[in-house]
């Protein structure tokens, strides 16, 4: 994965909450072979770094993802894209 975020610039004045937009954002790498299966995700200080946006934000877009069926967290380990 790349370290640095480039495409993604949330829409403050969308009606749709930042956090689902980095979650749509993520699960659009995932879609397109960006980010593959069984790939971790860089922690959420560093996903928080790369999308210019708060932990908080990015904890939420995670859980976001996870209820989409799109990653996994395992405690201590990381987040990962499904298999």
């Amino acid at each position: 994965m790349s370290r640095h975020v480039e495409r993604f610039e949330p829409d403050p004045e969308s009606p749709v909450y930042v956090y689902v937009q980095v979650a749509d954002h993520i699960a659009g790498r995932i879609d397109s072979g960006e980010l593959r299966p069984g790939a971790r995700l860089p922690t959420e200080r560093d996903l928080a770094v790369d999308y210019g946006v708060a932990v908080v934000t990015v904890r939420r877009a995670i859980a976001e993802l996870r209820q989409r069926g799109l990653v996994h967290t395992v405690p201590v380990k990381g987040t990962f894209v499904q298999r």
